[in-house]
Formats: structure tokens, sequence, C-alpha cells
């Protein structure tokens, strides 16, 4: 069986560690870029310094600014741009593309900026509805993958065949795939767990200590489950890898640019110096804004996302985020 060729368009952090774990599975790999300097400067040193300073790219391991030569002779594209740059990727690609309806997969956690959707819906709408998708979400941070310790995420997958195709190309030995075919629960979870982990990140900052974390998670959790229901995903997706495993991760370890985030907001930190300070995307900012709007739009109650909405957009102090939180009326804790 031959190797697969897979354009993975985006060269940040995650993408790069997901281009070295395609590439451990012998596959040829060619790592996309917007930025020409960046690039360039990866070429030179094999490393990301920008992301993954301590890792050191393989020879074999192809690095381009130039989208047309990335896509050119490519069997798969995987996208791996923040969510802000995904539509205007996915035009960017258009013309491109030997087909219009050619497979499409992605490991961006976020949901479309201009209106709030899941991303699968940008892909039918700027591509094809026929267009066979992937999303890839899980409990990952991008140095452990680049690492190759050990790691499990869930495909999610419109076709078997395709999602079969991607399974080969990433599961190896330190990176375990599980199968889905419920892309509204996968993609739902990474999105809403980055709003989620800023609360918790909050709570730390403040100083409230290992309590209120656990409350927040497993309340969290209770919110994205209600919104998932409500769009369609499946609750075994929401309690597994993609759900509440991404979840318990982004919340409690400092790996995590939205936790850290909001540790910063929580210990007294503007928005804007906190975001300088972590100098990357933090997608839990844009995802709060959208998770608001789609949680209006269908109804659902979600006040911990809320609360963290008016942290980061409305410029609410986050003790009285917390406030709020607490004034809240007694319920049963399995009351919809």
């Amino acid at each position: 069986m031959r190797a697969d060729s897979i354009a993975i368009l985006g060269a940040g952090s995650w993408g790069t560690a997901l281009a070295l774990a395609a590439q451990r599975n012998g596959h040829k790999v060619t790592l996309w870029g917007h930025d020409a300097a960046h690039m360039a400067a990866m070429a030179a040193s094999r490393r990301n310094q920008r992301y993954l300073p301590d890792t050191e790219l393989p020879p074999g391991l192809a690095l381009t600014a130039d989208l047309d030569r990335a896509v050119a002779d490519a069997d798969l594209l995987l996208l791996v741009v923040p969510s802000h740059a995904f539509k205007r990727t996915l035009q960017r690609l258009k013309p491109l593309l030997r087909d219009p309806a050619a497979p499409i997969a992605w490991a961006t956690k976020g949901l479309d900026a201009d209106s709030g959707e899941l991303l699968h819906h940008s892909v039918a709408a700027e591509l094809s509805p026929s267009t066979p998708m992937a999303v890839l979400s899980g409990p990952t941070f991008a140095r452990e993958v680049a690492a190759g310790l050990p790691t499990a995420i869930t495909l999610a997958a419109s076709d078997p065949a395709y999602a079969e195709r991607l399974t080969r190309l990433f599961h190896g030995t330190g990176f375990r795939v599980y199968t889905s075919t419920d892309m509204i629960g996968v993609q739902l979870g990474g999105a809403v767990k980055n709003v989620l982990a800023i609360a918790a990140g909050i709570s730390d900052g403040l100083g409230f200590g290992a309590n209120s974390r656990a409350a927040l998670i497993t309340r969290g959790l209770a919110e994205m489950m209600r919104l998932g229901l409500a769009l369609g995903g499946q609750r075994e997706t929401l309690m597994g890898l993609s759900g509440v495993g991404d979840l318990v991760l982004t919340c409690t370890d400092n790996q995590s640019r939205n936790r850290r985030l909001g540790i910063a907001l929580g210990s007294g930190q503007a928005l804007p110096a906190a975001l300088a300070d972590i100098g990357q995307e933090v997608e839990g900012v844009a995802a709060a804004r959208e998770v608001h709007r789609l949680a209006g739009r269908h109804g659902v109650e979600m006040p911990i996302a809320e609360q963290v909405y008016h942290v980061l957009h409305q410029g609410m102090a986050p003790l009285d985020a917390v406030h709020n939180l607490l004034r809240r009326e007694p319920k049963a804790e399995h009351a919809d």
C-alpha cells in the first residue's frame, strides 16, 4: 500500500505536531504556513522556533508558504488554521482544487467567526455540500504529540471510507485514533471546552481552589451537553475524548493557553496584556462570543459560558462574574 501525500495547512504548534505524527507513519507531508518569513526560518533552522522550539523537524518534512505548491500533489488536505481564518483558507483553496468535492479534514477547534455555526457548515457553503468531511479533536497538547508521547484522539467523518483512510494516516504507536460519525458532537466539544477552560483559569486566578475548579468542570460539562444535544450531537461523544476528555485537559493543565488566559484575568491582568503575554492564538476568546450567540439561537441556558462572554467581550470584572453565578437560584443537579 503506497503512502499518502498530505498537505497540512497551518504551521502553528498543532499543525506542526500533526505533521510530525503523520510523517512518523511513513507518509509524505507538506506543511504550509501563510507567513513566508516564518516558513523560511523554519526551513533554515529545521525547528518551529515560534511555537515548538524544542522539536527538531525531520529532513523529509516539506515546508512552504506557497499554497498552490502545497496543494498540487496532495492526496489529502488537513486544515489546522485558527477558526477566524478557516473560511478564508477554504476560499483560497477552492480555485486550487482539481475537484471542488475533494475530501477535506480539519483539526481547528472553534466556530465560524461570521455565523457562529460549526465549521462543517463553512465547508459545505464554500466548497460543496457533497464534500467528504472529517474533523480531528480530543485531549491533545501539541508539545506532547510532537514529542511522540502517548495520545488518543477522536476522528469524526461523514464517510466511513474516508474515516478509515485518515485513521491509517495518523494512527500509530504513540497516537491512537478512535473513529466516530458524530461530527456535531466532536466539533462542539472542541469549541466549548476552550470557553470553560478560561472560566476554570479565572477561578484559579482568583484563588478559589480545587473545589471551585471541579464544580466548574462538572457544571461546564452539563452546559456542553445541553448545547450539543440541542444541535444534534450524541451524548456518548460529549462524554468521550473530544468532550469531557478535552475539557478536563484544558481546564487543569497550564499548557492550555485558554486556562492561562483565565488565570491572568483572574489575577487582575487586562485582556490585551494577557493575550500579548501568551503570544499565540487563544481560541476561547472568539469561541465565547460564538457559543453565546449559538446558545441564544437555540434557547440553551449556559450560565458559565455566558459569564465568560461578559468578562471577555463586555468588560465585566471576573469577580463580578463569579458573584453572578453564585447568586443563581438553587436547582436539582440534573434539571434541564
